[in-house]
């Protein structure tokens, strides 16, 4: 295989840059195999005639055909190893089929469902989840309790067959449109914090729950705070066993960092750097040594996060939990896709003060709201310093922080905290 850097950042005059790229070109490399399968493979054929029959399907259909999740299991899923995901997933891309958008319900909430929910649970929520027919939030982090989740402080007090909840959440995303939301709270105050939480489904048209919005700097309303005043929810409504809570939200954490490194830069959305290369491509390429420099470290590191993400993708396939990889891989995913709207911008020139200029002067698509949201990428569903700690302690078996509340109950370290 001939490595072809030219392509990435299209053709333009020699320079001493160039020359160095010609001489990498020259270079023959061995490389891993990663190609999909050959057209008449029956696993694509299938797909194929799937589509053939369904040309414009809905999100039910597609969730019947356990095409949404298909890593999933049956019936919710297809039990798909990561060549048949992947070959599904060229496939819709061919047919310019789009999957229901429910990012918080399909990749966060159902698996944590599949994990530890009752088979009513399953029943009741799966299909109508995959299908984009019912919304998800997640009700997680708190004034307070962001970075350290697990000293969060919204009460679940047990009432007949029912739980009574108070308290706030914040950073809330699409709680404005959601149907039901996962809640974590605090069911027991008297033991050490991180066993004293529940998981819970919350319906956000629940008596007592007002939403109120946070309008970010892009102008969109995306995140809300969440209060709760005497919201009472069913009993049935708890996932796992009382007190399990953080177990469940390390499961749904896990997950989130995997559905937030992939896709598109803005948390599996938008434009990737493929999408900025293309564009400079189309653009008839640049001269600058600098911007080639960092075009050709876009690419490289797309890569990379790439071949991380079918490595995440197989785990999950094995019936395995995802690990640190998932912080590895959203810890990557956030500073590229920085980095791709940064250098968007500087690819702008001065037009780049302006809302409706885009890369060397072409179409601002989401260029402009990429540059003005991407401080969030390295802060939302855990910070980049939090993952940095995670792969420390986890993967490269660093020692823990020191933690002065270990041993107190969540109570004893509120009663220690100042004032």
């Amino acid at each position: 295989m001939k490595l072809d850097v030219l392509s990435i950042i299209g053709r333009v005059g020699r320079s001493p840059t160039r020359h160095r790229f010609r001489q990498l070109a020259d270079v023959s490399v061995s490389v891993v195999d990663l190609e999909l399968s050959p057209d008449d493979d029956p696993r694509r054929t299938a797909v194929r005639t799937w589509l053939a029959e369904h040309p414009s399907p809905t999100g039910r259909q597609l969730a019947d055909a356990g095409y949404v999740a298909p890593h999933w299991p049956r019936p919710w899923g297809l039990g798909a190893d990561p060549i048949h995901q992947l070959i599904i997933d060229d496939e819709l891309r061919r047919a310019a089929v789009r999957r229901p958008i429910n990012p918080i319900g399909i990749g966060w909430a159902g698996p944590t469902l599949l994990h530890a929910g009752t088979d009513e649970q399953k029943d009741r929520y799966l299909f109508p989840l995959l299908a984009g027919e019912e919304m998800w939030c997640q009700l997680f982090s708190e004034p307070g309790s962001g970075s350290d989740l697990a000293s969060l402080g919204t009460r679940a007090v047990r009432d007949g067959d029912e739980w009574v909840v108070n308290g706030q959440k914040i950073w809330t995303s699409l709680a404005q449109m959601a149907r039901f939301g996962i809640l974590i709270a605090r069911t027991d105050p008297d033991v050490p914090k991180h066993r004293g939480v529940s998981y819970f489904v919350c319906p956000m048209d629940a008596s007592g729950i007002t939403i109120r919005p946070i309008v970010e700097m892009t102008g969109v309303h995306t995140f809300n705070e969440v209060f709760f005043d005497e919201v009472r929810l069913p009993a049935e409504n708890l996932v796992g066993a009382v007190g399990q809570g953080w177990d469940l939200a390390k499961v749904t954490l896990a997950n989130e960092r995997v559905s937030l490194s992939s896709g598109g830069a803005l948390w599996g959305q938008g434009p990737t750097a493929g999408d900025l290369l293309d564009t400079v491509r189309e653009q008839g390429g640049v001269d600058d040594p600098g911007l080639r420099e960092r075009l050709v470290r876009l690419h490289i590191d797309s890569e990379v996060i790439r071949l991380n993400r079918l490595r995440t993708v197989s785990a999950r396939v094995r019936g395995e939990a995802p690990g640190p990889e998932a912080s590895v891989g959203k810890v990557m995913s956030d500073e590229l896709g920085q980095r791709i709207f940064d250098l968007a911008k500087d690819l702008a020139g001065p037009g780049a003060m302006l809302t409706d200029v885009g890369p060397l002067g072409a179409p601002v698509r989401l260029w402009h709201h990429g540059f003005l949201f991407g401080p969030a990428l390295t802060i939302g569903g855990g910070t980049g310093e939090v993952q940095r700690n995670i792969i420390a302690e986890r993967a490269l078996g660093l020692p823990h922080e020191p933690d002065v509340e270990a041993g107190l109950t969540w109570s004893e370290t509120r009663r220690a905290r100042p004032t």
